[in-house]
C-alpha cells in the first residue's frame, strides 16, 4: 500500500513501489500532500481537452490528431482503473499473509496487518505513518458478497474506508461514520441482488474490486502495540456462502507473470497504449463505469472502448492507431501538471503559506483529471472527512526545508490543528524516511507533553542541532540537510476552525536563524 504516502505527499516525480501502495494514505490519506516539481513532465495545460465529439459521436472518420485528443481524454479516464487493477494483483500475489518485502501482502479475501511502525532503517515504504497501524484487505465481490466482521474498538480511533475500482470511497465505516462498536459489514457488488443475514449492514460497492484500508490508531508503546494486534487479530472476512460455518481461507495462487519488483506505477505508465487500452476495457467489464460517466463513455466509443465489450486495436483504422499509439506520454504529462495548474486554480489543491494538499479525494464525480492525480501521487486516497495531510518542503519565503538552519512553527493560543480525530507533523528526509537521531523521535503530536508559551501559544521547532534545554520537548530532530515535514490531520473538524472550509490554515514555518 503506498502511504504510506500520506494518501500523496511528495510523490511526484517517482515511481511509487508495491509497498508505497499502503497512503495517503496511504496518505493523501490516506492522504495527500503536494509538491510542485513538474518541471520535466512537459508544458501541458491542466485544462480538460475535448476531443472531437462531433466525429465522434456521428461516426465519421477520425483524423490522427482527433484520435490521439480523445485517446489522453480516454488515458486519463480509464488511469485509476488500469492502476487499480495492477495494484490489486501484486499486493495479492501471495500463497498467504506475511512479510513480504518488507511490509506484509495477503492473498485476496485475507487481511494483510502491518504490526509495527517502521525505524529509519526502514527503506520499503516513503513518507511511512507513525500514527496508526494497517488492517489491509482485497476483496472480488463479483460472484458473491463478503462479510466482514469488525470487533469492539473500545472507544479507540480507527477508520475502514472501501475503494471501489475507480478509486472512489463508496464506505468509510469508522469513529467518525459508525461509532466504535462491533460491527458487521455485508459488502456487495454491482449486481448483487438478495438478502444479507441479520445484523450485517450492507455497503454496495460499484465495481467488483473491492479494497479496505484500514487504520487502528496505536501510540506505539509495547503495551498499545499489544492492544491493537490484538483488536486487529479479531477481524474476520468470509464470502456469504460461508458465512456461519467454519470457514478456512484458500491459499493464493501466485502467478510468476505478476512483476513484483518493479514500482506499479512504472508498469502502469510503460504499458503502449494497446495495452493500456486492452487492460482497461478488461477491467470495466467487471468493474462499470458511473452513471456520470455517460458523456466521457459516448467519446471512447468514438476510439472501440465500450463498457462490457474487449478492445479490439486490430479494428482501428491507420490514423486512428498512430494517434492513440502517442498517447500514454503526453496523458501522463498532462495528469501531472494538473497539480501546479488547473488543480490549484480549480480549488482542488490548495496551496498556502508553502503547505500544499488537495481537498477533493476520494470522491471525485465527473473530475477525471483529479482523480488521475490523485491515482497517480497517492493511491488510496481518504475523503478530506477523514484526513487531510498537508506537505511542505520550503518555509514560508519559499526557500528548501534545512536542517542546518533553525525553522519554528507556531499554534496561536487554541489554535493547534483541529480535529476530532487526532493530529500528528512528521519528519523526513530528503529521500521521505525518517530520519535516525538520539531521541527517536520522527513525530511530534497531540500525543506529547508539548510546552506551550507564556501566552498559550505553541512552538514546534525543526533543526538538527539540539536547541535549549526547555525547547527539546518541543523540537522535532532534523538532518543536516534537505528535510520535509507532513502534517497529519485524522477527521478534521467540518465547522470552524477548520482546514476544510478554510476557516483554519496550517501556519508557516518560518526559519528564525
Amino acid at each position: 500500500m503506498q502511504e504510506e504516502r500520506p494518501d500523496v505527499a511528495g510523490v511526484i516525480g517517482r515511481g511509487f513501489t508495491r509497498r508505497e501502495v499502503l497512503k495517503g494514505a496511504l496518505v493523501v490519506g490516506a492522504g495527500v500532500g503536494l509538491s510542485p516539481v513538474l518541471a520535466a513532465c512537459g508544458s501541458s495545460s491542466g485544462t480538460e481537452q475535448s476531443a472531437s465529439p462531433s466525429a465522434a459521436a456521428s461516426g465519421a472518420a477520425l483524423s490522427e490528431a482527433d484520435a490521439r485528443d480523445l485517446g489522453i481524454d480516454a488515458y486519463v479516464y480509464g488511469y485509476p482503473l488500469v492502476t487499480m487493477g495492477y495494484t490489486q494483483r501484486v499486493m495479492t500475489n501471495v500463497a498467504k499473509p506475511g512479510p513480504v518485502g518488507g511490509m506484509n501482502d495477503a492473498p485476496m479475501g485475507q487481511f494483510a496487518l502491518v504490526r509495527e511502525y517502521p525505524s529509519p532503517d526502514f527503506k520499503a515504504v516513503t513518507s511511512p505513518n507513525a500514527d496508526t497501524y494497517y488492517t489491509i484487505l482485497w476483496l472480488d465481490v463479483e460472484k458473491e458478497p463478503w462479510i466482514v466482521t469488525q470487533p469492539d474498538m473500545d472507544d479507540r480511533y480507527f477508520m475502514m474506508p472501501m475503494l471501489d475500482g475507480w478509486t472512489t470511497v463508496f464506505a468509510a465505516p469508522g469513529s467518525r461514520t459508525t461509532g466504535t462498536g462491533a460491527q458487521k459489514y455485508g459488502i456487495t457488488g454491482p449486481g448483487w441482488k438478495g438478502t444479507l443475514p441479520e445484523g450485517v449492514t450492507e455497503y454496495k460497492s460499484p465495481t467488483s474490486i473491492v479494497w479496505m484500508i484500514g487504520r487502528i490508531y496505536c501510540t506505539g508503546t509495547p503495551q498499545d502495540s499489544a492492544a491493537v494486534h490484538k483488536l486487529q487479530d479479531q477481524f474476520s472476512a468470509v464470502p456469504l456462502s460461508a458465512y456461519g460455518t467454519s470457514y478456512t481461507p484458500p491459499a493464493g495462487k501466485v502467478d510468476p507473470n505478476v512483476d513484483m519488483k518493479t514500482p506499479v506505477r512504472d508498469q502502469v505508465n510503460a504499458l503502449s497504449a494497446k495495452a493500456f487500452f486492452t487492460e482497461l476495457a478488461e477491467l470495466m467489464k467487471t468493474n462499470p463505469p458511473a452513471k456520470e460517466d455517460t458523456a466521457i463513455l459516448a467519446k471512447l466509443a468514438g476510439i472501440g472502448i465500450v463498457p462490457g465489450q474487449s478492445f479490439d486495436w486490430s479494428a482501428l483504422k491507420p490514423d486512428v492507431a498512430k494517434g492513440l499509439s502517442s498517447v500514454p506520454q503526453p496523458a501522463q504529462q498532462k495528469i501531472v501538471a494538473w497539480q501546479t495548474g488547473g488543480g490549484i486554480e480549480s480549488g482542488d489543491i490548495k496551496l498556502e503559506s508553502s503547505w500544499g494538499y488537495p481537498l477533493k479525494t476520494g470522491a471525485y464525480g465527473t473530475d477525471y483529471i483529479q482523480r488521475a492525480l490523485i491515482t497517480y501521487v497517492g493511491l488510496g486516497a481518504n475523503l478530506p472527512q477523514d484526513g487531510v495531510y498537508p506537505l511542505t518542503e520550503k518555509d514560508v519565503d519559499e526557500k528548501p526545508l534545512n536542517g542546518a538552519h533553525k525553522y519554528v512553527m507556531t499554534f496561536p493560543k487554541d489554535q493547534l490543528p483541529p480535529v476530532n480525530g487526532f493530529w500528528s507533523v512528521t519528519m523526513y528526509n530528503a529521500q521521505h524516511f525518517f530520519y535516525a537521531n538520539p531521541l527517536d523521535r520522527y513525530t511530534l503530536s497531540q500525543r506529547d507533553a508539548l510546552k506551550k508559551n507564556s501566552d498559550g501559544s505553541v512552538d514546534l521547532y525543526f533543526q538538527h542541532e539540539e536547541p535549549e534545554k526547555d525547547k527539546v520537548s518541543n523540537w522535532l530532530p532534523a538532518p543536516k540537510d534537505h528535510f520535509i515535514l507532513v502534517l497529519r490531520m485524522y477527521w478534521p473538524r467540518e465547522k470552524p476552525p477548520s482546514i476544510i472550509d478554510g476557516s483554519w490554515k496550517v501556519p508557516p514555518v518560518k526559519r528564525v536563524d
